[in-house]
Parts: structure tokens; C-alpha cells; sequence
């Protein structure tokens, strides 16, 4: 088992594809191993991630084998006499120095096991007791939420369901349809979830929906649409009417949506490939649409919990790369609003190069559109989220705080009619 987790580490850690299709790849091509072989694999590899530079400076390299064997002893409670019988005599005298190495003062980017750009950049927005926490928070693994579809189900129905069959869960604190579990079962073949009634949403993905808050029988688009799970949660909160277009770019993902919409009996939500935001199909909907969401790509460093190889897979280029992808999608998405409608942007970076910049510069850009207050969107959906920003206008979700992963978003609202001395039209 130990030399079949770091072939599977050696292998994630190239980090030339993200983490999860590797494994997915490795375990597919090593089908000898069981169900608890491959939960013991990726714990640990998903450990070793998290953890990197502390056990970097643990083994004093940035071996694969040492640092598997070093993220067994510090992180996951081996003893270095449980481990001996495993290793070579020079690797089981080198264990008693893992045990100890790095138990005094850390420096600060290692201690947060964050790559020193990022630091660099969080550090002056944040603080660095208010980083640290976040840091902390990022590494730990994040809980396991679902989203009710109300169009088969409600709250109350899933977790009694869940309690009888011995599954502990509890609604979340702030997504009026999330249900958070205690562990992590095997749901794939679970009946809630092949009816439909549940669909695996971090409750941070889930409060977007209702930032844009559609209305029975409106025009809704979800831009970058992914998988889709954000636009069965616009569909659901309009009872299956109107109509949502789930637009993206890539055949795979939306391929993926297609199996969640069967199950989720929505009526409304219509899957398009579009070849790029400037798709004539995009163009045909200008200034015909009530809502449009933006889950604009982006570094994705909000999910660390769930994806911490991001951390190490991401470089300043691809950050300034995606903010200049994000003005242009932003931009066009604008576009499709109707007067009086409402535009939301988010991500779910940490970073103010891709979301309070992108938003400023938008709004310079495009005066027919006034930033809301997020707070005031979420008030009237009778959500009360803490606030660390204050009077920040911006949504703001912070695994420490919050519980979910990290995400920014703003509520931009195309006004009804052009201010004086006209304005672009986006």
C-alpha cells in the first residue's frame, strides 16, 4: 500500500493536471485496488497536498516517498513503529527526525503552507492573524453539502430520510435548502440522489442563486455554466418555469449536467455549447434577459479544501491571464441584460485581481450599470450572513467564517433607463 501511494503522489505531483482526474486515471489503471485502498490513497495524498511546504521542510526535500511517508507520521497518526516494518533501515531511522522536525518557529508562508505570492498578495488585504486563520481553514478538508431540490423534495423530508437511515446531517446555517452531512458516505447510488431530491452543492455555490434571484417565469442565463449545478438551483427556485440557458464553452462538462437535469424533473433549464462568449446564439439574446449569472473562471483558490493542488498548480501569469478572460466574459454577459435587470459576477477567488478589480473596472466602463449591495439581496431571501467586510457592498464567503468554501460575487443592476448623457450599452 505504501509504494502504491507514492506512485499515486509522484504522479499528482507533476502538477500537470489537477488532482482528482489523476487519481481518477491512477485507480482506473490499477483496479486491484480495493474501496479502502484507494479512500487510504487519496487521504493521504490529498494530506500531502494540503501540507506541502511544512513537510517539505519536514524531510528536507521534495521527495515524493519521504514526504508520503513523513504526511502518514505528522498528519496521519502513524507511529514511526507502526511505519518501520515498511521501509528501508536508512528510511525507519530517518522517521524519528520526521517526527520532529519543524516543531519550532515556522516561517509564515510555510506555517500557512500557502506559495509566498499568494501570501504576498492576501497578506496586505487581510492581516496576518486574520490570513493565518484562513489558512488554517483552507487546509482543512471541507464538510460534505447538499442542495434540496424543492421540486421533488424539502429540507425537513431529507433529513428525517437521512436520521432513519442512520446518516448524520443537519440544514446549514444559511442556504435555506442545504443539509450538511457529518461524514462523507457513498450518496452516487443513494435514493435521495437518484430521485432527484438532493444534489451534492457547497452551500457557498448554493447562496449565489439567491443573490441573482430569479422570478417565476423569467429569462435567465448561467454564462459559465460548468456542470450546471448552479443553474438547477436557479431552476428550482422557479418552479421549473420560464427559462434558464446553462451556457459553456466545454462539451464535457455540460455532458455532465445532462444526467443531473434528468434527475431533478426541471423543465427549464436548457443546456447550450456556446464556442466563446462572443457565440452568435450569446449575441441573439442582447438586452433580452432578466438575470445572468457569472461564475466566472477563475484560480479557484476559494476551494482549496476540496482542490488545495490549486495552490501549487496556479503562478501569478495564469491569475493575470484569467482576469483579463473575466472582463471579457463579464462584458459580454452585460450585454444580455435587459433594463432593470440584474447582472451577478462571482468567483471563487481570493484574490482582488479577479474580483474587486474586475468589478471596478467594469463599472467604469459601463455606466448603465450601479453596484448593490449584496447584503440587501441576500436580506430580502431572509438570509442572515455575518459580514466581516462591513458596509462592503461585495458578497463575501470565507471558509473560517462562514463554513463554505471561499467566494466573492457583486450584484450589478442595469438601470431602467441611461444616465444623463448617455453611456454604453455593453
Amino acid at each position: 500500500m505504501l509504494d502504491a501511494t507514492v506512485a499515486a503522489a509522484t504522479e499528482v505531483l507533476r502538477f500537470d493536471r489537477p488532482a482528482d482526474r489523476v487519481l481518477s486515471a491512477f485507480f482506473r489503471s490499477h483496479r486491484e485496488l480495493g474501496q479502502h485502498d484507494r479512500a487510504f490513497i487519496a487521504e493521504t495524498v490529498y494530506a500531502l497536498l494540503r501540507r506541502k511546504r511544512l513537510l517539505a521542510s519536514v524531510c528536507g526535500v521534495e521527495d515524493p516517498r519521504r514526504m508520503v511517508l513523513a504526511a502518514l507520521l505528522r498528519l496521519r497518526g502513524f507511529s514511526a513503529r507502526e511505519l518501520a516494518p515498511l521501509v528501508a533501515p536508512a528510511e525507519a531511522a530517518a522517521l524519528a527526525g520526521m517526527k520532529a522536525a519543524a516543531r519550532g518557529e515556522l516561517d509564515f508562508a510555510v506555517a500557512c503552507d500557502l506559495p509566498d505570492w499568494i501570501v504576498a498578495r492576501l497578506e496586505p488585504a487581510l492581516g496576518r492573524e486574520r490570513l493565518a486563520r484562513l489558512a488554517d481553514a483552507l487546509n482543512r478538508p471541507a464538510p460534505l453539502d447538499l442542495r434540496v431540490n424543492l421540486q421533488k423534495s424539502d429540507r425537513d423530508t431529507v433529513l428525517a430520510r437521512l436520521a432513519a437511515e442512520g446518516i448524520a446531517a443537519a440544514a446549514t446555517p444559511y442556504s435555506p435548502v442545504g443539509v450538511r452531512l457529518a461524514a462523507k458516505p457513498a450518496l452516487a447510488r443513494h435514493p435521495l440522489f437518484l430521485e432527484g431530491a438532493v444534489e451534492v452543492q457547497d452551500e457557498g455555490s448554493q447562496l449565489l442563486a439567491y443573490l441573482v434571484a430569479p422570478r417565476r417565469g423569467e429569462m435567465v442565463v448561467d454564462f459559465c455554466a460548468g456542470a450546471g449545478g448552479k443553474a438547477l438551483a436557479l431552476g428550482a427556485l422557479m418552479r421549473s418555469t420560464g427559462r434558464v440557458y446553462a451556457f459553456d464553452v466545454s462539451d464535457r462538462r455540460l455532458a455532465e449536467l445532462k444526467p443531473r437535469l434528468a434527475r431533478s424533473g426541471l423543465s427549464n433549464v436548457h443546456p447550450q455549447r456556446i464556442a466563446s462568449e462572443r457565440d452568435p446564439r450569446v449575441k441573439r439574446l442582447a438586452g433580452k434577459i432578466d438575470r445572468v449569472l457569472v461564475d466566472a473562471p477563475c484560480s479557484g483558490l476559494g476551494t482549496l479544501r476540496r482542490n488545495p493542488d490549486l495552490k501549487w498548480r496556479q503562478k501569478p501569469a495564469d491569475v493575470e491571464r484569467m482576469a483579463r478572460e473575466q472582463a471579457s466574459i463579464l462584458a459580454a454577459a452585460a450585454a444580455l441584460v435587459k433594463p432593470g435587470g440584474r447582472l451577478v459576477y462571482a468567483t471563487c477567488s481570493l484574490l482582488r485581481e479577479e474580483n474587486e478589480d474586475v468589478v471596478a473596472a467594469f463599472l467604469a466602463a459601463h455606466p448603465e450599470y450601479a453596484l448593490r449591495d449584496a447584503g440587501d439581496a441576500l436580506r430580502e431571501a431572509r438570509i442572515a450572513l455575518p459580514r466581516p467586510g462591513g458596509a462592503d457592498p461585495f458578497l463575501r464567503l470565507d471558509p473560517e467564517i462562514h463554513g463554505t468554501d471561499g467566494f466573492f460575487a457583486a450584484v450589478l443592476e442595469r438601470r431602467a433607463a441611461a444616465p444623463a448623457g448617455g453611456g454604453s450599452e455593453g
